[in-house]
């Protein structure tokens, strides 16, 4: 992966560090829901992402929520597309939630 690339999936990281889950009140990178950042040669980014629960009634809003978040990426908001896939595989474990998420929902660090 060129360094170009690799700093703008960094930056989309950074981006959707801004987008917080509604129910819990927590980012949605520091509560580990996204697995992967795709992004092809024009830039569009896909991101694999999971929801604490399969019949999370808010998933709708989140992905809202991310699309509105990465449009502010020049790169992206300019020419690129963004997707949210939203998979159940693995499942999401309140293990994968950051120091950070756990603290804030008094998450016991098992």
């Amino acid at each position: 992966m060129s360094d170009e690339k690799q700093e703008l999936k960094d930056r989309v990281m950074a981006e959707l560090e801004k987008v917080v889950d509604p129910e819990l009140g927590v980012d949605i990178v520091n509560l580990g829901l996204i697995y992967e950042i795709k992004l092809d040669e024009q830039d569009n980014v896909t991101v694999l992402m999971t929801l604490t629960s399969m019949g999370c009634p808010l998933a709708g809003t989140i992905v809202n929520d991310i699309k509105m978040a990465l449009s502010e990426l020049q790169e992206i908001g300019e020419i690129g597309e963004v997707e949210a896939e939203i998979t159940f595989s693995p499942p999401w474990d309140k293990k994968m939630m950051s120091r950070y998420a756990k603290l804030a929902l008094g998450v016991a660090d098992n």
